[in-house]
């Protein structure tokens, strides 16, 4: 038999007992070997933390593209991150990091074509001529070319005001001819972005200053003649424009002819806002020759100064056009004359859907004329006749010629010195009309 290594006696323990007994205490308490990173999480946050020198995304799995997504800094140069980050929570963290309110369903529901297009309205709205460089815009358009949709403005700062210089005695040839200085643009010159926009569909403009407090101009409100022959240049070129709201610009019949004159045959222009302007008959004139010459299906020239012979002018061209569905001349001054002409047009237009004639000071004659329509026409769907003094037998025949009609869904006659029992009974027929509309809406669905 081997002899034990250790003596008799002696208290030493074989070294199997020495392991039994061995306590290892770890410097992290809640340390576990279930919540060591896997490696593959380990390089996903190396990329994170190196992403601005070397970008890697498009080889990732989806799954691996929201980790990116989650933990990437919304600080990263645009230039690293415009075309290489798809749709998705990293565009959602900027959109929230920037603004307050960020309702997505106004942006088709895509973060990324939020920010570009906030973030061009905002560069739009603050650009001061010959003070921002106009790189500011275009070192953008490569970046958000393909997000933006639409561009929103709300205000187009005019150039900055130089203070006048005392004049030196017995007058001062410069100071002559600072008189007629002037700065390269009166605003923002769309000129030099519209046409590099290729995903652009709509445009809405105000030539107005917010927050102007005490240094109110009324120049500050208006568009004016170069602003409108370069915008006029600008909506020329771009050829995916689909709709174009100018609004409270101060637009009068020349700058609205200059603007319709490089409309004409747009390729894809269908909505047209001009309304709360100044644009009189011979910019109605204008109009006229455009819906000749496009396929608009909206026209808004609503509070302008359209009278009658401008109104005989837009008729003349419905007789002739078959895309207008909607058409809003509301708070113009057509009188009887201009209404009867709408009306007239309308006996032979089968397109026509909606049509507000609200606050134009027609009476009896044109209530008269637009209730042989409603007699004749099931296309139109809507008709605003309200705040006139239609009277009496306007009323009556309005009545007459609803009591047959089975399409109107929309009859406002409100305001228009229509007795009342009249009033509701056309809106019985209203209601009965949209009732029938609703069922057959949903009889097209069940067949689908």
């Amino acid at each position: 038999m081997s002899k034990s290594p250790y003596p008799t006696g002696s208290n030493l323990k074989p070294p199997e007992d020495c392991r039994k007994t061995r306590r290892i205490i770890a410097e992290d308490p809640d340390w576990s070997l279930a919540i060591v990173p896997f490696l593959s999480n380990l390089c996903l946050q190396s990329i994170v933390r190196n992403f601005e020198e070397k970008p890697i995304f498009e080889e990732l799995t989806p799954n691996q593209r929201d980790f990116i997504q989650e933990r990437l800094s919304t600080s990263l140069p645009l230039c690293v991150t415009a075309n290489l980050i798809s749709d998705g929570v990293y565009w959602k963290r900027c959109c929230e990091q920037q603004w307050d309110l960020c309702d997505v369903s106004h942006y088709g529901h895509s973060w990324k074509r939020m920010f570009f297009e906030r973030r061009m309205e905002s560069i739009i709205e603050l650009f001061i001529p010959d003070v921002t460089e106009p790189e500011t815009v275009l070192e953008m358009v490569p970046l958000c070319k393909n997000y933006i949709k639409r561009l929103d403005i709300s205000q187009l700062l005019p150039p900055v005001k130089e203070p006048q210089k005392e004049e030196e005695e017995h007058g001062s040839d410069l100071a002559s001819e600072n008189e007629y200085d002037r700065p390269s643009m009166d605003h923002f010159d769309f000129s030099i972005l519209l046409d590099k926009l290729t995903s652009l569909e709509e445009l809405h403009l105000v030539y107005r200053v917010k927050q102007c407090g005490m240094n109110f101009e009324w120049k500050m409100f208006e568009m004016t003649d170069r602003d409108c022959e370069s915008l006029a240049k600008a909506l020329k070129s771009c050829k995916t424009l689909k709709l174009l709201r100018l609004h409270q610009s101060h637009i009068e019949d020349k700058k609205c002819r200059l603007l319709v004159k490089y409309l004409l045959d747009h390729p894809s222009l269908r909505e047209l806002d001009f309304s709360h302007n100044l644009i009189g008959d011979r910019g109605a004139r204008a109009i006229g020759k455009l819906l000749t010459r496009s396929k608009l299906k909206v026209l808004n020239v609503c509070d302008n100064d359209i009278r009658d012979p401008g109104a005989k002018a837009i008729a003349h061209a419905l007789s002739k056009n078959s895309t207008l569905l909607s058409l809003n001349l509301r708070l113009n001054r057509l009188r009887d004359e201009g209404g009867r002409a709408i009306g007239k047009t309308l006996l032979n237009n089968n397109t026509l859907r909606h049509l507000h004639l609200g606050g134009n000071k027609v009476t009896g004659p044109t209530a008269i004329a637009l209730s042989k329509v409603l007699a004749q026409n099931n296309t139109l769907k809507s008709i605003n006749l309200s705040c006139n003094n239609l009277g009496e037998d306007g009323g009556k025949a309005l009545e007459e010629a609803m009591s047959d009609n089975t399409s109107v869904t929309e009859c406002d006659i409100r305001l228009t010195e229509v007795h009342e029992q009249v009033v509701s009974f056309i809106n019985q027929v209203v209601w009965t009309n949209q009732s029938l509309e609703r069922k057959k809406q949903a009889q097209q669905k069940k067949t689908k």
